[in-house]
Formats: structure tokens, C-alpha cells, sequence
């Protein structure tokens, strides 16, 4: 142990952004514990390392009493007065026991401290960087399939994208880029773990944060989502400024906001709706692009009846009952829907006015 070593150290610090004195300090547990190879205890021992020459000193921390019944932890006043006249009785005095043989004892365990050190900093590094990162988006490129897992990397560190979170009909080329939602972070042995989706709602709702100031800025909030990934997700907004259309602002001028959603989501259809705190509205604007007739709700239970004119019974409804399906997530609403015909039929409306 000699200057160049703390001048490596100064460097992993540098490098690698790693404290020295935490490498020191855990080099000088490391030392206190080779110790008891040489006094069969290293409870009293204490290893001190010079921070700037990289001297090492191995001490014994050592009671003066009258009588020395065990030399390892006790020593006489004569002795301890030898090292410095102020030490009295019940004093602890530190004595020097540097083995001969310690210089290379010493670097053998500081290299070991030093790399095992540098990798449990580095995951402890790594994973702050990406736990900071969590329930947010990140760009991603594709570097391989493992069974039907998709391994993305991040930059630093490779994230997995699980078949379940895989848009369906999706192919990820290698190489590929992409926008993905990072779900969660776990600190493991072999550095973070990094579980992402294309699928989650909330891949949507940051993409909108990214390419509409206005939500960024919260003058439009996003109030709800609902999604059916690969296909059409809905997206209900509010302004909180009279002077800005919120779809409007989702849009942008001939679309070129919402576009390059889009694009990032392969083509996904969305649907960008106004939310109202009146429950009929907000069903009659979930269910666009479908014109509604008429809207009874039940609060209590959270249903509602729609009527829809004959022609617009299809659309109301989507194909394979989608859009109906997406209203009803996004207003939290079951919602039964008819044509004008149907309504009239079984009195749709009015047996429930009764």
C-alpha cells in the first residue's frame, strides 16, 4: 500500500464516481477481519490507512489494569506509560502490532475490497439512475428475444419487455427503436432489474406530456385513459384555461401532435375527447365518434342508457363492441347502449323515468 494506491483510488473516484473513503473504510473492515488469522480475534484490533501516503497501521486497543490477566485486551500501566505518561488505570491505550508481513496481506485483500467494491457501487449507481426513472418512458433499442421475452437496452443497462406487455401483432426488429414504460426497477446481486411495456395506458399519457406543452405545463390535464393497445386507446382531457381547446391543443395544427403519437404507437387510433364533471356529457363525448340521442344515468350504480339513432348503432358500438368498451373504462360507466327503434320498442328510456 504506497501513494500510487490512493492515487488510483482518486481516480476510481473520478472515473467511476465512487467515494474513496468508502473504499478506504471498507478496505479497513476487510483488514481488521484478515487480522484474526494472526490474534484469533479481531475484536480490539483497529486497521487505520493513511488517506494520502497509504500507510497502513494495525493497532490493538488495549485496557491498563494492575494486574494483566489476558494479554490480547489488557496491559500493565508500566507498558502504557511507556507509549504516552497521561494514561492511568481504565484507560484504553492504542499499541502498534503491524505485522512484518501485512504489506502484502494488505494488497492482496485491498484489490479484492477494491473490485467488489467498484461493482456493488456501480449496481447501487446504476439503480438510482433507473429507479429515478420509474413509471416514466424511455427510449429503448431492441437487442434480442429470450424465449418470447423481448431484451431492450436502455443505454446503461438491458431492460426486459415480457410477452404479456408486448403489443399484440408486434415485431421488434434488432436494432430497432422505440419508446417504452418503465413498469418497475428491482436492486438485485447482478445489478438493477428493469421490467417495461408498450401496452400501458400510461405509455400514452406520458407520449401526450412530451408533445403537448400545455399538458406539461398544466393548462391541459389529462383526466382519463383507456386503452386497448395495438388498436385504439381513448383519452380524456380538460383545460384549465378558458382560452385553450384541450383537444385542440392534443391535436395540434392538422394534427401533427397527436400524428406523431401516432407514429411512435405504429399506428394506433386515438380517440381525444373533452371530460365534464356532468356525467351525461362526459358519456356523449366518450363515445365519439358515435352522435348520441338521449342519456340516462344511475350515479348510485354507475350505469347508463344511451340512445343512438338507427344508423349510428354500429358506431356506437365499435367493432366488436370496442368503442362501447372503451367509453365505458374511461367514464367509468356500464353503459347499455340502442338504436332510436330498439329504445322505442321496449321503452327503453321511459320505463326507467318510471
Amino acid at each position: 500500500m504506497n501513494a500510487e494506491f490512493i492515487e488510483a483510488l482518486d481516480q476510481i473516484e473520478k472515473d467511476k464516481g465512487i467515494c474513496k473513503d468508502v473504499l478506504i473504510e471498507a478496505i479497513e473492515t476487510s483488514l481488521v477481519t484478515a487480522c484474526k488469522n494472526h490474534y484469533g480475534s479481531a475484536h480490539n484490533i483497529k486497521v487505520e490507512i493513511d488517506r494520502e501516503h497509504g500507510d497502513i497501521s494495525v493497532y490493538a486497543e488495549k485496557t491498563v489494569v494492575e494486574e494483566v490477566e489476558d494479554a490480547q485486551v489488557e496491559v500493565n500501566l508500566e507498558e502504557a506509560k511507556r507509549i504516552n505518561q497521561r494514561y492511568g488505570y481504565g484507560d484504553v491505550v492504542q499499541i502498534e502490532i503491524t505485522p512484518k508481513n501485512f504489506g502484502r496481506i494488505a494488497a492482496q485483500k485491498a484489490k479484492q475490497v477494491v473490485v467488489q467494491k467498484i461493482r456493488e457501487e456501480e449496481r447501487k449507481v446504476l439503480f438510482n439512475q433507473y429507479v429515478g426513472k420509474e413509471k416514466d418512458i424511455i427510449t429503448g433499442i431492441v437487442q434480442r428475444y429470450v424465449g418470447r421475452n423481448v431484451i431492450i437496452n436502455l443505454g446503461k443497462v438491458d431492460a426486459t419487455m415480457a410477452e404479456t406487455e408486448q403489443v399484440p401483432g408486434e415485431y421488434y426488429d434488432n436494432n430497432e427503436r422505440f419508446k417504452v414504460y418503465i413498469l418497475e426497477v428491482k436492486d438485485t446481486t447482478k445489478g438493477p432489474k428493469i421490467l417495461v411495456s408498450r401496452t400501458h395506458p400510461e405509455l400514452v399519457k406520458r407520449l401526450f406530456e412530451q408533445e403537448v406543452p400545455e399538458i406539461h405545463d398544466g393548462i391541459v390535464e389529462i383526466k382519463s385513459i383507456s386503452r386497448e393497445a395495438g388498436s385504439r386507446t381513448k383519452i380524456a382531457v380538460h383545460s384549465n384555461d378558458s382560452d385553450v381547446d384541450s383537444v385542440g391543443a392534443c391535436v395540434g395544427q392538422n394534427g401533427a401532435r397527436v400524428n406523431v403519437i401516432v407514429t411512435e404507437l405504429r399506428g394506433e387510433k386515438i380517440d381525444i375527447v373533452n371530460w365534464s364533471e356532468n356525467p351525461i356529457t362526459y358519456i356523449e363525448n366518450a363515445l365519439s365518434p358515435a352522435k348520441v340521442v338521449k342519456v340516462r344515468v344511475n350515479e348510485e350504480e354507475k350505469t347508463a342508457k344511451v340512445v343512438v339513432p338507427d344508423y349510428q348503432l354500429s358506431l356506437a358500438i365499435g367493432k366488436q363492441g370496442q368503442n362501447a368498451r372503451l367509453a365505458a373504462r374511461l367514464t367509468g360507466f356500464k353503459i347499455d347502449i340502442k338504436s332510436e327503434s330498439q329504445a322505442n320498442e321496449i321503452n327503453f328510456i321511459e320505463d326507467d323515468e318510471e
